[in-house]
């Protein structure tokens, strides 16, 4: 299950005059308790200290509000509506889901019948001293293509014994399923060059693993999409769909820039984020225990 974060700070309360000295340890306590309360995910025992704290120290504005936000936000019947943080579950089927180490959200379902199923983050070390944060990544699939293909050979399995089986993905890789790569740009400074000179290498070598070194004109037709005039700003949106016939389809920031029929870039794109040797492997982790769970909802 993905966990909850604060993408915020709480602000400081103002400084009183001299005269408050004297409640300075009840004022010490209440803020303890609100923070106790916050820490344990707003438990009713947090909460409950949270309340009698306050009940014992003057009127304070910011442990009024600090309270209201407690008790307004972690009711035990609330619905969550802010976006998740962590590790994609299929639990959370409709809040965004956040890759935690950039605060970067992904919306669980895209284009109505494809489910998030995983996400990672795309490093590039610079000089070989320090990696930089290029652009987080989700993994999505047709709920109903995933069912058609996989259910038959992986279905009577239990999700126990499915979860961490690397062969769901090389099925969901080789299979005729409609998929998308999500890329959300983080590095801000990132350009359409950089872009295409990094799916050149990245590319060209699954090309040549999958299917021999003769692929430099089906490598030309694919990085040439990422055209000299195209800018990608921090929050810029790639996707790399897989359609039916395994077409895939390149969009940047909801325009279509080309498409092209072959099984073989498919599959070598889609290694790049789920393969053995992929950009992230806590995405390959998620994605196969999502896959686990979606082939027995």
């Amino acid at each position: 299950m993905a966990s909850l974060r604060f993408p915020f700070l709480f602000p400081q309360p103002h400084k009183t005059p001299s005269s408050a000295t004297s409640d300075a340890p009840s004022r010490s306590f209440s803020t303890v308790a609100v923070a106790v309360a916050v820490a344990s995910g707003g438990s009713a025992l947090a909460a409950a200290g949270a309340i009698i704290a306050i009940t014992q120290s003057p009127k304070n504005p910011f442990l009024e509000n600090a309270m209201n936000f407690l008790l307004s936000n972690f009711s035990p019947n609330k619905n969550y509506s802010s976006p998740l943080w962590g590790s994609v579950s299929l639990a959370d089927n409709s809040a965004p889901v956040t890759e935690s180490r950039t605060g970067i959200a992904f919306p669980s379902i895209l284009k109505d019948t494809q489910r998030l199923l995983g996400i990672g983050l795309r490093k590039k070390a610079v000089f070989g001293l320090k990696n930089i944060d290029v652009y987080a990544y989700g993994v999505y699939a047709d709920d109903v293509d995933v069912k058609r293909y996989l259910a038959e050979k992986h279905g009577r399995r239990s999700v126990s014994e499915l979860q961490q089986k690397e062969e769901l993905r090389n099925h969901l890789m080789e299979n005729n399923i409609r998929m998308t790569i999500r890329l959300q740009i983080v590095y801000g400074r990132l350009s359409i060059n950089s872009v295409r000179s990094a799916f050149e290498e990245s590319v060209g070598s699954r090309l040549h693993k999958f299917g021999g070194c003769d692929n430099k004109e089906l490598l030309q037709r694919f990085t040439s999409q990422f055209k000299d005039e195209i800018k990608l700003p921090r929050g810029s949106i790639i996707e790399l769909s897989r359609d039916h016939d395994y077409i895939l389809h390149t969009t940047i920031d909801g325009k279509e820039v080309g498409s092209i029929q072959s099984k073989l870039l498919c599959r070598s794109i889609l290694d790049l984020y789920i393969g053995d040797e992929s950009f992230d492997h806590k995405a390959n982790e998620d994605v196969e225990s999502n896959l686990a769970s979606l082939l027995h909802k």
